[in-house]
């Protein structure tokens, strides 16, 4: 025992990692044999590279230098009871923060942390950090002026001031997660965008933006992006209401974007597909699942406009037979495709598929309830399968595969 104490010494972060795997009661019991082993249970989480994952509550602030002497430049903080100024005063090298989840982390406690410029820093994730306002985004945009990604996912008081502090001082960003941010609209939107410009440069430099659940946003918003953000490679839309078939005109012509996410807007049909068929998009992916009002005529102009597509999800949408049919003899690039709960298509279009779509990797039919063993054999068949959800398939009366 004396000897693994002593090698425990030398070797923290080994210890911690396997402590990691403890449950609450055994940490308790091997914290009792030393101060290394004490530490390694509570103050060290995990180690793994160069990325540490921190409860930072009765951390001595000395741990920080030595994260920085490891080579640490990546910390996670699990829980938050002391101040955040201790990581950022003992890494001053820091490359990515993640404070996902800290939910009493406020702007005082931020502003505390953040009172120079941190070149390094090029990743803060505050995720669900939900007293974080406008104010930390402004301090941020004046510290942080290299960061690259930001994750704002769950922040629900933040505003459009907050993005136009943001369009202001963050022209590096290229990732910005904006999920479930209630409060921004249209205008918040074209700050980004540069729309703006006597206030704010925009993030000009964007590549991916989620706007999951941002219930103002209307197709106004799709006109800043695609005149402002025209490096934007991922797009994510889900669950934005607001929007509809004439916002998809704006999007049609931009050409570097290549995943598009319209997943549950209710108010995007065969029409909104048609406009992105017609332009000059080249689109390696796009869901459209739960889109009501999607139907057969949604294939046919995927198969004349973006027949280049890698990923497609129809989940829940009113397709038929008729429309893989209309599909499935131009999509050579097809690797994925999702068609649960597809209620219409049966072994036909099943058939249809495995005979065309010879490249795909992946199908999701689950809750497709029509279909039978025969269908499924020659699914089964294609060359390069690997992933098959049949969640709630009804193989016969009698007998179901789960």
């Amino acid at each position: 025992m004396f000897e693994f104490t002593h090698i425990s010494c030398l070797f923290p972060e080994i210890l911690a990692m396997i402590f990691s795997y403890l449950d609450v009661r055994d940490k308790g019991r091997v914290a009792q044999v030393c101060i290394a082993w004490r530490d390694a249970s509570y103050h060290k989480s995990v180690w793994r590279g160069v990325e540490a994952k921190l409860h930072l509550r009765r951390a001595n602030p000395s741990l920080f230098p030595s994260l920085q002497a490891r080579g640490i430049r990546r910390v996670q903080i699990l829980s938050l009871r002391r101040s955040l100024s201790y990581v950022i005063q003992g890494m001053p090298n820091i490359e990515s923060l993640n404070l996902s989840g800290c939910y009493n982390l406020t702007d005082n406690g931020l502003g505390h942390a953040f009172v120079q410029e941190i070149p390094s820093l090029r990743v803060l994730n505050l995720s669900l950090c939900k007293q974080i306002t406008d104010s930390s985004l402004g301090r941020i945009a004046q510290y942080l002026k290299n960061l690259e990604v930001l994750e704002l996912g769950g922040c629900s008081n933040i505003t459009n001031t907050g993005l136009l502090l943001i369009a202001w001082g963050l022209h590096r960003l290229k990732s910005l997660n904006l999920r479930s941010c209630r409060h921004v609209s249209d205008v918040g939107i074209g700050h980004l965008a540069g729309m703006t410009r006597s206030a704010a440069e925009g993030c000009l430099n964007l590549e991916y933006l989620t706007l999951q659940d941002c219930q103002k946003l209307t197709d106004l918003s799709l006109k800043h992006i695609s005149k402002g953000l025209t490096k934007l490679r991922v797009l994510n839309l889900s669950f934005c209401g607001g929007i509809s078939d004439a916002g998809m005109i704006h999007l049609s012509h931009m050409t570097s974007l290549w995943s598009l996410n319209l997943r549950s807007c209710d108010n995007i049909s065969d029409t909104g597909t048609m406009h992105l068929a017609m332009g000059t998009l080249r689109l390696s992916g796009l869901d459209v699942s739960f889109c009501d009002k999607i139907g057969d005529q949604t294939l046919a102009y995927i198969a004349q406009g973006l027949y280049q597509l890698k990923s497609l999800s129809l989940c829940s949408c009113h397709i038929s037979d008729d429309g893989i049919n209309r599909m499935v003899r131009q999509m050579h690039e097809l690797r994925t495709l999702n068609i649960g709960q597809c209620v219409r298509i049966t072994d036909k279009g099943l058939e249809l598929i495995a005979d065309h779509l010879t490249q795909l990797v992946g199908i999701d039919l689950y809750g497709c309830t029509k279909i039978t063993k025969r269908g499924l054999e020659r699914i089964t068949q294609l060359p390069c399968l690997k992933v098959l959800n049949l969640g709630l398939w009804q193989m016969t009366e009698s007998e179901k595969v789960r």
